[in-house]
């Protein structure tokens, strides 16, 4: 049986079935857990109305989306959910045909619902096929959506699309009469009666036709959709984004008003698991838990994550120093920024998802003698490249970019890899570049960042650093620092690279490995590595970046600007291609990068380079 002819109960009972099915993949994976359950009803709703076949189905971030690859042909692989070699944790085309885009960051949907409507219209396809978006409250504080939302008012292409709001509170105090007013506004009668209404107001005096358009005008002043009914763009709701009866019908009617219309939907974070019903952030994103206590399954490490570091030296730092501010979107939790936010909230701010802002704003703090930190995960920052170019590096004023979860980040992940932030960033003027490798290295780094005066960022993992942790020299400016000195070959590592750099050397003791902390990658400590160049013929580079742009190639850049010939340089970067989801440690096999595979690649290379030599010889 078709969902198209599930009655109003069948389609209650089959939400209901889908998510007892999140509860139980999620309880064990791990994954998206509140904010996908409160959907969950509006998905079902959106495939009763509209065709997922033809119709661009097109979710904001998508981490809300399990509930549509429930509906379309994962049912029975869904216990693979963010699993190496299985489904992932968003929607993507690659991995089904119901899948419209790859979707992981925020704030892209309604741009793609534009584009998606221009390619119908070109087609002549119109009627046929009607673009639909899920976005989330959050999303909205987005400026991309406003691009998108204005260009959409003014040319007017039939995009529906769905605001599902499980947080904010829009017109409660007169829910009851918005709901009214606006669910009526989607109805033929009501339609015709405002294009008559608007044909009349031409030929009425000037003062009668003022007046009355002034009235018209006042009715949106009752809805919370005015904003939207400004920029252009029909305004239903708010509705009960749980009540299934009116969902079909609120979304069977802007279906057929052949305009662009937004469907404000209210909905309960967490819905139908009572324990993470609500706001609640640490719902959001879960590791494997109990389903009947909701206790996380999750066994506690013994070594503090970076971020945990990160935040507890910030807090130390702004105790010590008022001039020191801060800055995150929409992540205070997950860059460990919260604490401050509570403590000192007229000196750090969340600006919601808003990286380019968050970026910008920043400059001027700097610039009138404030020390500013812009706590951003790494494949976020992507967003606000521009900025940093433009707005801080350009002006060269002193903004450190605190770079979390740089590296392979698990189970998000092609959208949300942190490997790219050395690559786009070393090319900058005015950007110094370093990265800590342990506990007491990102607690030096930062105090170091404290007094920094120009443009820096700071990268670490997520999780805990490979390395355990021991005391490290202070940083200069520039200078590497050589960890264990050797004769044979040099293992250089940069940020986590170092970690991974000793834990290979310890597997070839029948090697002597100089293993050298580069620190800096920009700018490089040129004499230092002059000098061990003609120390050692072999280089192995170790660090968590994709290998084109990456930490060996500076190097290489560097030896060919010094005409220096003769040293071999080996890159166990990652390869030029996204890297998929999974748990980090089967990912980075899949990679090559554990420390026993580096350790084979490592004497393979040494054994193949020897059997060259002796064939010369």
């Amino acid at each position: 049986m078709k969902i198209k002819d599930y009655t109003i109960e069948q389609l209650g009972d089959l939400a209901q079935n889908i998510r007892d099915r999140i509860l139980e993949v999620v309880s064990k994976n791990g994954g998206h857990l509140s904010s996908t359950l409160g959907a969950v009803d509006l998905i079902v709703g959106m495939h009763k109305v509209f065709d997922a076949s033809s119709d661009p189905f097109i979710f904001d971030v998508s981490h809300q989306a399990y509930a549509h690859k429930l509906l379309t042909d994962r049912w029975d692989s869904f216990d693979t959910l963010r699993q190496f070699g299985g489904i992932g944790g968003y929607t993507s085309p690659f991995e089904s045909e119901y899948d419209y885009y790859k979707a992981g960051h925020s704030s892209t949907s309604i741009s793609l619902a534009v584009g998606a409507a221009k390619a119908i219209r070109l087609k002549n396809e119109e009627g046929k096929r009607v673009p639909v978006v899920m976005i989330g409250d959050g999303s909205m504080s987005a400026g991309m959506v406003y691009e998108a939302l204005n260009e959409l008012g003014d040319r007017k292409y039939p995009v529906v699309i769905i605001l599902n709001d499980n947080e904010m509170s829009i017109a409660k105090p007169i829910g009851a009469i918005s709901r009214y007013l606006s669910t009526g506004m989607v109805g033929p009668l009501y339609q015709q009666l405002k294009k008559r209404v608007e044909s009349m107001l031409e030929y009425l005096p000037e003062g009668a036709g003022y007046i009355a358009k002034k009235f018209e005008e006042s009715l949106h002043l009752i809805t919370p959709g005015m904003l939207f009914e400004e920029l252009g763009i029909e305004y239903v709701g708010p509705i009960d984004g749980h009540n299934m009866e009116l969902i079909i019908e609120t979304l069977t009617l802007a279906k057929e008003l052949g305009k662009p219309v937004i469907v404000h939907a209210q909905t309960i974070k967490g819905k139908g698991y009572e324990i993470a019903e609500g706001y609640l952030e640490h719902w959001h994103g879960v590791g494997p838990f109990d389903i009947q206590s909701g206790k996380s399954l999750k066994k506690s490490s013994s070594k503090k994550s970076a971020t945990q570091i990160f935040s507890e030296t910030m807090q130390e730092l702004a105790c010590e120093d008022e001039k020191i501010v801060g800055v995150t979107a929409a992540m205070p939790g997950g860059t460990g920024l919260s604490p401050l936010l509570k403590k000192y909230p007229d000196r750090f701010w969340d600006v919601a998802i808003a990286e380019q802002h968050a970026v910008t704003s920043m400059g001027p703090l700097a610039r009138e003698g404030f020390k500013p930190f812009c706590a951003i995960y790494s494949t976020f920052l992507q967003r606000g490249y521009d900025q940093i170019i433009h707005d801080i590096a350009l002006m060269n004023v002193g903004v450190t970019f605190a770079i979390d979860r740089a590296g392979v980040v698990g189970e998000d992940g092609e959208t949300h890899q942190g490997a790219f932030d050395i690559s786009y960033l070393r090319i900058i003027p005015n950007m110094t570049l370093l990265a800590p490798f342990n506990e007491s290295s990102l607690k030096k780094s930062l105090y170091f960042a404290k007094d920094f005066a120009t443009p820096l960022a700071i990268r670490y993992p997520r999780g805990a650093f490979i390395s355990d942790d021991f005391d490290v020299p202070d940083y200069e400016f520039g200078k590497s620092w050589m960890v264990k000195d050797g004769t044979d070959i040099l293992f250089v590592g940069y940020g986590n690279g170092v970690g991974r750099a000793l834990a290979t050397a310890s597997l070839l003791s029948q090697y002597s490995i100089a293993t050298l902390d580069l620190r800096f990658v920009k700018p490089l400590d040129r004499e230092l590595l002059i000098s061990l160049a003609k120390r050692f013929d072999k280089w192995y580079i170790f660090s968590d970046g994709i290998k084109a742009g990456g930490v060996a190639s500076a190097i290489e850049e560097m030896f060919e600007s010094e005409s220096i010939k003769g040293v071999s340089v080996v890159s166990f970067e990652y390869p030029d291609r996204f890297i998929p989801h999974g748990a980090t440690k089967m990912v980075e096999e899949s990679l090559g990068l554990l420390p026993q595979q580096l350790a084979k690649r490592v004497e393979t290379d040494i054994l193949k380079t020897k059997v060259s030599v002796d064939n010369i010889g």
